[in-house]
């Protein structure tokens, strides 16, 4: 793959400047060049960056890290993640280390990450501040063409995989006296993995669920609504929407008989300040909203 100095910014948080800046200085990473003399980085640049970028934010200096080998810089970084005690750098070195894994079809790595990060902080945590900033990155370069398919697919049902497991892990809720959820995504749409961890806390909460899954006709979502009565409605948009289109789709989520259920939209698309939401529909900004959301029985 070749990553532009734009993309190289974006996924390792060190600025275009900077990179230039430590070229020219410490002669060190010579990016190559188009025959229009651009800039461009491939696998192993991008890698060696990321190290890079886990090593300085532990407190290193460039000029300490420009004299180190990439042996030495990659051992440094395993050292980091085997010792740091602060939560947060950790979390920054396991979604810099997906980031790596993604980049090598490294399953094995990833198994290992995983592993790391349950030991750690346990399955909910380490989805809710390992994997999903670090699906929320691979998104936004995958949408813009900046990683390759296939890269993305890789990870993306690695995750997926580990969803199904740890669901399947949990006892089957059927109780009349807790609020029912109705999962679903809209017809075309795909990308699961959020909605698989949305139904992952609210079963692990003893809720009740109804997962409709993948590319959901709307004619068939109210139908189901209409059957099972469903408290709350739980959506992701990823792809695949015009603004136009979606402000029509979130107007018809409030029109009868979905204007009696609460409606929860999440995702890429809904960052999108020109949308106006019903008022039966609420924006998740973040899973934590939906954790708190189901914790405290709908109030927040």
């Amino acid at each position: 793959m070749r990553y532009s100095i734009r993309d190289i910014e974006k996924l390792t948080q060190i600025k275009a400047h900077t990179l230039r800046i430590w070229e020219q200085r410490y002669g060190f990473l010579v990016p190559y060049r188009t025959d229009t003399n651009i800039r461009y980085y491939d696998d192993e640049q991008l890698k060696l960056l990321l190290n890079i970028a886990s090593i300085l934010k532990n407190g290193s200096k460039i000029s300490h890290v420009a004299r180190m080998s990439p042996d030495d810089i990659a051992v440094e970084v395993r050292r980091l993640t085997e010792s740091t005690g602060e939560l947060d750098v950790f979390c920054e070195l396991k979604i810099d280390a997906l980031l790596m894994s993604m980049i090598d079809l490294d399953e094995l790595h990833f198994e290992k990450i995983i592993a790391d990060c349950n030991m750690r902080m346990g399955f909910e945590q380490s989805m809710a501040r390992v994997i999903i900033p670090f699906l929320k990155k691979v998104g936004i370069l995958w949408s813009v063409g900046d990683i390759n398919v296939a890269q993305e697919h890789f990870i993306s049902n690695l995750i997926r995989r580990k969803l199904l497991v740890a669901i399947d892990m949990l006892p089957l809720v059927r109780d009349p006296q807790q609020d029912r959820y109705l999962l679903y995504l809209p017809d075309g749409e795909l990308h699961e993995i959020g909605l698989l961890f949305a139904k992952y806390v609210i079963k692990s909460r003893k809720k009740n669920t109804i997962y409709l899954g993948q590319s959901v006709p709307f004619q068939d979502l109210r139908l189901m609504v209409e059957k099972y009565e469903p408290h709350y409605l739980i959506t992701y948009f990823t792809s695949g929407m015009s603004a136009n289109v979606l402000q029509n789709y979130l107007n018809r989520l409030g029109d009868t008989p979905l204007a009696e259920r609460r409606v929860l939209v999440a995702g890429p698309l809904m960052g999108n300040p020109r949308l106006v939401f019903p008022p039966n529909v609420r924006y998740l900004r973040e899973i934590t909203d939906l954790i708190q959301l189901v914790a405290s029985g709908g109030v927040l």
